[in-house]
């Protein structure tokens, strides 16, 4: 890798340090960044300058937006009396593309984790509590993720979701779909059993 020129070198280095690429791929894109026209090299860096300068959290959900509100929280077709929590904005966009949901959401920035130092303060909880009080939902979802932090919080929510009028459900966890059951750890087959249902 030595042999590359200085300036290349940096560009891969920059490429390595984004999540999941690996210095193979970092090299690849480089060299395709080196293969592109002028303008195509400044196209892509004016977009990566306008996501960090143009992005910022909606003021209703704290999805990503590039205005006030995002495109969810804009849409008057929304059911407005039901509410998915998801942990991240990417939690948010999977739930999206599965075209299952067609209520609103709310995206916590997190998840409850005393050791690293993550308390319900550092989360959008209170903002949660204030948009079902003010806005007259009538369910919440919990779509957390299903780690020790996830289910934390949770139980947090619940817990503290019960004193207000209003159902608390959590999404369904168990055996994914094509996968046998010998290889499934024993966590997602007590949730699969506990949560069967009839067909």
């Amino acid at each position: 890798m030595s042999s590359y020129p200085p300036t290349l070198l940096r560009l891969i280095k920059q490429f390595a340090k984004l999540p999941g690429i690996g210095e193979k791929t970092a090299t690849r894109l480089a060299l395709h960044i080196l293969n592109i026209s002028s303008q195509g090299a400044a196209s892509l860096a004016q977009n990566i300058l306008d996501v960090k300068e143009k992005i910022k959290l909606c003021s209703v959900c704290f999805g990503l937006a590039d205005t006030e509100l995002c495109n969810i929280c804009a849409d008057p077709g929304r059911n407005n009396g039901v509410l998915c929590v998801v942990e991240e904005a990417d939690d948010l966009m999977a739930l999206e593309k599965s075209g299952v949901f067609k209520g609103r959401y709310h995206v916590l920035h997190g998840a409850l984790s005393p050791l690293n130092g993550i308390g319900p303060d550092d989360l959008k909880i209170k903002q949660l509590v204030d948009r079902i009080r003010k806005n007259g939902i009538k369910e919440v979802i919990l779509a957390n993720n299903t780690d020790v932090e996830g289910e934390a919080t949770a139980s947090y929510l619940a817990k503290l979701l019960s004193s207000l009028p209003v159902r608390v459900t959590r999404i369904a966890s168990g055996i994914p779909i094509g996968c046998d059951i010998k290889y499934t750890d024993q966590v997602t087959l007590k949730r699969a059993m506990e949560g069967r249902r009839g067909i």
